[in-house]
């Protein structure tokens, strides 16, 4: 019986999880939610065929992706958008969807040979997109299960996202609607700082927006602003 980990932190891939452990009995499924858990110790003792990172914030072990055959799942049509923030970054370029990239962990970030792709929108709040993120990743898992793919080095120009700073979330010099619609729903989801606005002594944050006859709605938080 082979084993697979999954290393992630978000709640969508979490149960993603816990539906695909319990259709597929017939592997050993396990479930890595906290970085001091992803050790190469930990590794040996599951011995795993794979190891999927849906969503993961931190670095991973050069002994692991050495080791093991890692999986990372990157939100653009790799060599295009390596690094960091790519929904943000795929949004306030314009971008209406995407393409989810799963590829072979290595020392260069985002720069691993490629297993598969499923184009992707990019409609909705940010959560609204990484749940289908997640969905489209677990749509994925089974195929590396089933089928054991081989991966092809990328491809094409190499274009590279920065990592947007919570600052980068302030809407205050935007000039259109559409922008700001845009700003705000695309920090919109768990974890995510979101859009604001801030006046010398108050902070205010959007979620929830709509646009709709020349007109941005939301839900808006006012609290002090820190010194």
């Amino acid at each position: 019986m082979n084993t697979y980990v999954v290393v992630t932190i978000k709640s969508w891939n979490i149960e993603n999880f816990e539906a695909l452990k319990k259709h597929d009995t017939e592997h050993r499924w396990v479930l890595i939610t906290d970085k001091k858990d992803l050790t190469l110790a930990r590794m040996q003792e599951l011995n795993p065929r794979y190891i999927f990172f849906p969503h993961w914030s931190w670095i991973i072990p050069p002994a692991i992706f050495e080791a093991y055959e890692c999986i990372v799942f990157h939100m653009t049509d790799l060599p295009y958008g390596r690094g960091g923030s790519p929904l943000q970054n795929l949004i306030v370029r314009g971008y209406k969807t995407t393409t989810l990239s799963a590829i072979r962990v290595v020392q260069d970030y985002d720069a691993g040979d490629v297993y598969m792709k499923e184009d992707l929108s990019l409609d909705g709040t940010a959560q609204d997109i990484l749940k289908r993120v997640s969905d489209a990743t677990f749509r994925m898992i089974p195929t590396f299960v089933d089928t054991e793919p081989t991966a092809t080095p990328q491809a094409g120009e190499v274009v590279l996202f920065e990592r947007r700073k919570p600052s980068d979330g302030n809407i205050a010099a935007l000039k259109e609607l559409g922008a700001v619609y845009d700003y705000i729903r695309m920090l919109d989801a768990e974890g995510y700082p979101p859009a604001f606005i801030e006046t010398e002594t108050l902070r205010c944050t959007f979620t929830d927006a709509e646009i709709r006859d020349g007109r941005v709605n939301a839900t808006v938080s006012i609290t002090l602003k820190q010194t």
